[in-house]
């Protein structure tokens, strides 16, 4: 795969570490390729960092054709940048796009659309502790017609920003509401998928969790109302007496890239991980005597997100005292060692950008 390169004649002044926040700040160039039935996918480019031209009908726009990834460059100690696990992401998105009637992309050319993008803004990759380049892959379908209908022609893109911590309590335990009302997803839906839809219906329970001074929803299952889901954007794990437990993928909550690392970081570690259907009932029952030893959530953003709090139906349950417990620090210390360099990547899971 070709893919031209027009560098922008006006770079930008790159922030200060100290006020990276999440997605404000933006590189200097962005990649865009466009895709036609009868083309194919074709003109990569990778061009200055600007506004995109839609046509007011666009698919995207009327029904919901989009779909999205979230993947980190990291600064390794050596000074070099590299990537975590992007085949994985690749993969993912190609799930994404074949469930939502967009094209998908070769995997030899996905990876070096990622490669030759970061390796033209890896300069933008921050140094300080805890900070990453988070690149967004995104892809929308933009056929000029109100006709429902799978998609004829798309649009990929590639956008970056320096990051910081995506919680502002950063790595301390964050408070979570059980979510009684609204769900996110049903089986044989879209929950299985990165795409924009689940995240907007989400906003309402999320707003209304945020007002009663929570960082977070935890999701219960959309037909009982019975079973843990998702936290918002994270996946979820507890450790209830002794045993490391996490919702089973049903088709309805999204496997995560930083979950499947979890699972087999704990498995290594010699714990035992099952993956099964946990009840609303049974983690309060946890909550309740004591047994919920930990919890925490999982994702590219946040990497491990300990929960401190969990409340539901307005009875609150603090965990682990309010802080870090063992295995979510472990975590946190495992995965963020092997994305920064800082330790050995017994796993295979770094790709090293030149």
């Amino acid at each position: 795969m070709e893919i031209k390169i027009n560098k922008t004649a006006c770079p930008k002044e790159k922030p200060e570490a100290s006020t990276l926040g999440f997605g404000k700040v933006f590189t200097d160039h962005m990649f865009v390729m466009d895709y036609s039935r009868e083309e194919g996918w074709h003109d990569a480019r990778i061009v200055p960092f600007g506004r995109i031209d839609l046509h007011p009908a666009s698919t995207v726009l009327h029904y919901g054709s989009e779909i999205f990834e979230g993947l980190k460059a990291y600064r390794r100690a050596d000074g070099k940048v590299q990537l975590f696990r992007p085949m994985e992401n690749i993969r993912r998105m190609n799930s994404s796009a074949e469930r939502l009637c967009l094209p998908t992309i070769d995997e030899a050319d996905a990876l070096k659309i990622l490669e030759t993008f970061v390796s033209l803004e890896q300069d933008w990759t921050p140094s300080a502790p805890g900070t990453s380049l988070y690149l967004r892959p995104f892809m929308f379908g933009n056929d000029e017609s109100l006709g429902v209908h799978a998609v004829n022609n798309a649009t990929y893109m590639i956008i970056a920003s320096p990051v910081g911590s995506y919680y502002k309590e950063g790595i301390n335990p964050v408070k979570i509401m059980i979510e009684a009302d609204d769900v996110r997803a049903v089986k044989g839906g879209t929950g299985y998928v990165k795409c924009g839809g689940n995240y907007a219906a989400s906003n309402r329970a999320g707003e209304k969790a945020e007002k009663q001074g929570y960082s977070q929803v935890l999701w219960l299952d959309g037909v009982e109302r019975k079973y843990i889901e998702e936290v918002g954007a994270m996946n979820v794990m507890f450790k209830i007496n002794g045993e490391i437990v996490t919702p089973m993928l049903t088709g309805s909550i999204l496997p995560g890239i930083t979950r499947k690392s979890c699972i087999e970081v704990l498995k290594n570690a010699g714990y035992t991980v099952n993956e099964r259907l946990i009840s609303v009932e049974e983690l309060g029952e946890a909550l309740q005597n004591g047994t919920l030893e930990e919890a925490w959530g999982c994702g590219t953003a946040a990497v491990v997100s300990p929960i401190g709090e969990l409340c539901y139906k307005g009875e609150k349950f603090v965990i682990n005292n309010g802080e870090i417990g063992k295995v979510t620090q472990m975590l946190y210390d495992t995965l963020t060692g092997i994305q920064w360099g800082k330790i050995e990547d017994s796993f295979g899971w770094t790709y090293p950008i030149d």
